[in-house]
């Protein structure tokens, strides 16, 4: 379901104050075109999962994770399942020592809190007064933000995006270099060299990290774990188990917690 940008989204480029913080509930589907903002935001939803894209990155982002996009980066908002967004903007300012890069971050128990605060603030609030020091606790939580390996680089050139968008639509084909290579008429190691120019990644560890990051989409929605193996090509459950462990450092269910 695609949607136009939202009002509620566009007002807050006009808010001047230094920090802010928003409350947006989406239904199931629902698609946030393309936008920038001329503020920082902390995107970080309570509830459902979101895929974030940029120009050059996909993030796909449950709950306790966010997402830092700085201001002027284009982005996209997918929502898995109804979502609940609560995010932070943070009007630029280089004194801050916020992060310069979008990418995933883990959200504390305490920054979460603070979040569910500040949406319920109502601005201007003055510089000595409860809602201030709330707004400077998340500054300084933002200023530590452990970042995540939740994303996907998006390939620029359009052999590499072809193969790309198969396996994000066939998570499960376990087509090899070889066959890719009869396929586009390429040489296996050229494919190989435009993948680390394009993503950083081989063509393995490529296809690894789009289902690990399809499995939280579909896990987050309910679908059970030897379903999702099923689907993304691995031969067991604990085939999975395994490679997920090793690339978030713990097992689908404790993930989730």
């Amino acid at each position: 379901m695609s949607k136009t940008l939202d009002v509620h989204l566009r007002e807050i480029d006009a808010w001047d104050w230094a920090v802010v913080g928003s409350a947006t509930d989406y239904p199931a589907d629902w698609y946030v075109e393309a936008h920038s903002h001329n503020k920082h935001q902390l995107i970080y939803a309570i509830e459902g999962v979101m895929v974030v894209r940029s120009a050059t990155n996909q993030w796909t982002v449950p709950p306790s994770r966010g997402i830092w996009m700085p201001s002027g980066q284009l982005h996209s908002i997918r929502c898995v399942g109804a979502v609940q967004m609560r995010s932070v903007f943070v009007l630029p300012d280089d004194s801050l020592g916020l992060p310069v890069e979008p990418g995933a971050v883990s959200v504390s128990p305490l920054l979460s809190a603070l979040i569910r605060v500040a949406v319920e603030i109502s601005s201007p609030y003055a510089a000595d007064s409860r809602a201030a020091r709330v707004m400077g606790l998340i500054l300084d939580e933002l200023r530590v933000l452990p970042a995540l390996p939740l994303h996907l680089p998006q390939p620029a050139d359009p052999r590499i995006q072809a193969i790309c968008t198969v396996l994000q639509a066939d998570p499960g084909d376990g087509s090899t270099l070889a066959d890719w290579s009869a396929r586009l008429g390429l040489d296996e190691k050229t494919i190989q060299r435009l993948f680390r120019k394009g993503t950083g990644m081989t063509f393995g560890q490529w296809r690894q990290q789009a289902r690990l990051l399809l499995a939280l989409e579909r896990i987050a929605v309910g679908r059970k774990i030897i379903d999702v193996a099923g689907e993304l090509g691995y031969e067991s459950p604990s085939a999975f188990t395994t490679m997920f462990k090793k690339q978030f450092g713990i097992t689908p269910s404790q993930f989730f917690k």
